[in-house]
């Protein structure tokens, strides 16, 4: 059985997420390889970092409308 890898198999490779990157002014990355990059920027020595990846937030429900009556 396959693993699924964190955060779903489905990730864009972009500098914001290289091992190799880390976060400077704005949107730029500054690469060990390639120096100041955009942060939506890949190349072909991207190594995925799921450290550096912040998830989405998940929904608030508006429950203010529910009562015990509705269930």
């Amino acid at each position: 059985m396959a693993r699924k890898a964190l955060f779903g198999n489905n990730i864009k490779p972009a500098c914001k997420y290289c091992a190799l990157g880390t976060a400077a002014s704005g949107d730029t990355i500054t690469c060990s390889k390639f120096g100041d990059v955009k942060s939506y920027d890949s190349c072909k020595k991207y190594v995925y970092n799921p450290l550096k990846r912040i998830p989405k937030k998940e929904l608030q429900l508006a429950n203010s409308a529910v009562n015990d009556i509705d269930f």
